[in-house]
């Protein structure tokens, strides 16, 4: 295919791109910095420069390939950063501006297939009940503009092209910014984020995420979450992450004015979320190499060991 991609230098995306070239894709990949352009031809890109908010730029740049990935996100590198005034604008345009651009000029193009990133924990607190596609969504003041970019994925869809929207659950990984916030928390005695040490949560890998990316070359329209076969309580995550880290299981929960200080943000985090992966599953052969967080956790410890 020739495949058009987003947000490429990511940490999902600098996964797909040789991965879609070592499957013998042609992959041309959107920059905005010229730092960018040398890391992405390494992994087998050619990078194109452009404009995601300039609809000339955009159609030059998307003409030609039968297949749009966008990845496109700018989130904020800290939990310290999550709180500042405006954190999240510039995502919030991306995600209702950017798409909606990428799509207007995936349509005019002729591309056949156009793969857009969401984002699962969106869903209401269903508390020990499973979630699926058709579960009801609760979108908080800093997340609405992800059905935005959802919607121009639907709009894609009924123009007659394939529309396929990818909800990943929470990431985790090696290069993941959060996951120290995480490691420190149990060190602390904290549980590793807020809400009921009995509520759910559902991780998904880095790796895994990206495996999704490629298998949904092969899907039908439609919403897709990707997470991983076990999520897990609060409690279950404190206990996974000391033992990894060799000390005493965490039982002192987040304490509720931090959680009031994150915002919206901690509103969120705190819902009890277990989401089923089983439509991917079902759909393609996609299957996440790490089943749950405790497996996946020691693979990023180890990989973060090898690193330092």
């Amino acid at each position: 295919m020739r495949i058009f991609i987003t947000g490429a230098s990511g940490v999902i995306g600098r996964r797909v791109v040789p991965q879609l070239a070592g499957a013998g894709h042609q992959v041309s990949a959107a920059v905005h910095r010229p730092a960018s352009r040398g890391k992405l031809e390494t992994l087998g890109a050619r990078a194109v420069p452009v404009d995601l908010f300039d609809r000339s730029s955009i159609a030059r740049s998307v003409a030609g390939h039968d297949t749009v990935i966008n990845l496109a996100t700018h989130i904020p590198h800290s939990t310290a950063k999550l709180l500042l005034p405006g954190a999240w604008r510039e995502n919030d345009r991306i995600r209702r501006i950017a798409s909606g651009l990428l799509v207007d000029a995936a349509i005019a193009g002729g591309v056949a297939r156009f793969i857009q990133e969401s984002f699962a924990p969106l869903y209401a607190g269903q508390g020990d009940a499973w979630i699926t596609e058709a579960s009801p969504l609760a979108p908080v003041r800093y997340n609405r503009t992800v059905l935005d970019a959802e919607r121009s994925a639907e709009r894609f869809a009924k123009s007659g092209g394939r529309g396929i929207v990818l909800r990943f659950a929470g990431f985790y990984g090696p290069d993941s910014t959060q996951l120290g916030d995480m490691l420190q928390n149990v060190r602390r005695g904290m549980l590793p984020l807020p809400g009921d040490p009995g509520a759910y949560f559902t991780f998904v890998s880095h790796d895994d995420a990206a495996g999704a990316v490629l298998a949904a070359l092969s899907l039908e329209s439609g919403t897709y979450n990707v997470a991983e076969d076990e999520p897990v309580t609060r409690r279950m995550m404190g206990d996974i992450v000391a033992g990894l880290l060799g000390v005493k299981p965490p039982r002192r929960p987040v304490p509720r004015l931090i959680t009031r200080l994150l915002g919206s943000l901690g509103e969120l985090m705190s819902r009890s979320e277990r989401i089923s992966n089983r439509k991917l599953r079902g759909a393609s052969d996609w299957r996440p190499r790490y089943p749950g967080l405790r497996e996946g956790l020691r693979a990023t410890l180890e990989q973060r060991r090898q690193a330092a």
